[in-house]
C-alpha cells in the first residue's frame, strides 16, 4: 500500500451519527480607549469653561464690593435728603373741643361724659363750672368718682381728691389740674386741654380756670 494516504487529525463520527456543534467563540475583550473620561467639577473648583463668579479674581470682588458700597453709600444719601425735605407730622387728636350747653349740666354734679374720650370731669357749682384733667397727679392713673363718698380716688395707688380737686389722702403729691373752659360765641361751653391750671402755683384764680356762671 501507498504511503502518501493522509491519515485524518480527527476521528470520523460512525456512520449514522449527528456531527457535533462548534465551541462558541470567545467573547470579546474589553476595549481600552487613550482618551481619559472628562473629570466632573468639585464644588469647590469652576469647571474650565464657567466664566461667572467662579472666575471672580480679589482685585475684582475687592473693586465690585468697592463700587457696591459707593452706590449704597449714594442711595441712602438721596433717600435721606428727600426725606428730609418732608418733615414727620404728628396727626394728634384735637385739644379743644365743645362741652354742650351750661343748661346740660345740674348744679353740683360731677360730670363724666367726656372722662374716658377725653379725660376730662366738667363740675358745675352754683357760681359756675370747672374743668378737672382726670390724670392722676402722682404717676397718671385715672382716678373714679364716688359720689356716695364725695371724692375722687385713684385705683393705682390709692390717692385721694376732694370734689374740688384737692389732694388729702395717698401718695399724689399734688392736686388735680384743671383745664380751660370758656363759653362761644353761641353760648356752648369749650374746653381747651392743652391750657392747664395748677393749684399750688396759684393758677386757679387766673382767667379760664374757672368758668363764671349763673344762668
Amino acid at each position: 500500500m501507498s504511503d502518501d494516504i493522509t491519515t485524518p487529525s480527527q476521528p470520523l463520527p460512525p456512520s449514522g451519527q449527528p456531527t457535533p456543534a462548534a465551541p462558541p467563540p470567545p467573547p470579546p475583550q474589553p476595549q481600552i480607549s487613550a482618551t481619559p473620561l472628562p473629570k466632573k467639577p468639585k464644588q469647590d473648583r469652576a469647571p474650565e469653561n464657567d466664566p461667572g463668579l467662579w472666575r471672580m479674581g480679589r482685585k475684582s470682588f475687592l473693586s465690585y464690593a468697592g463700587w457696591l458700597s459707593f452706590l449704597g453709600f449714594l442711595g441712602i444719601s438721596t433717600i435721606g435728603s428727600l426725606r428730609y425735605m418732608f418733615p414727620r407730622v404728628l396727626f394728634e387728636p384735637p385739644t379743644k373741643f365743645k362741652a354742650g350747653f351750661p343748661k346740660d349740666y345740674a348744679i353740683g354734679e360731677v360730670n363724666e361724659m367726656y372722662k374716658n374720650s377725653q379725660r376730662i370731669w366738667i363740675v358745675r357749682e352754683k357760681e359756675g363750672f370747672y374743668a378737672l384733667i382726670a390724670i392722676c397727679t402722682h404717676l397718671g392713673c385715672t382716678p373714679n368718682w364716688l359720689p356716695a363718698d364725695n371724692k375722687f380716688k385713684c385705683p393705682c395707688h390709692g390717692s385721694g381728691y376732694y370734689k374740688s380737686g384737692i389732694n388729702f389722702e395717698g401718695p399724689t403729691p399734688r392736686p388735680l389740674e384743671r383745664a380751660q373752659i370758656t363759653l362761644n360765641d353761641d353760648g356752648e361751653i369749650v374746653i381747651d386741654k392743652s391750657v392747664k391750671f395748677r393749684y399750688e402755683l396759684g393758677q386757679w384764680g387766673l382767667p379760664g380756670s374757672y368758668l363764671k356762671y349763673t344762668g
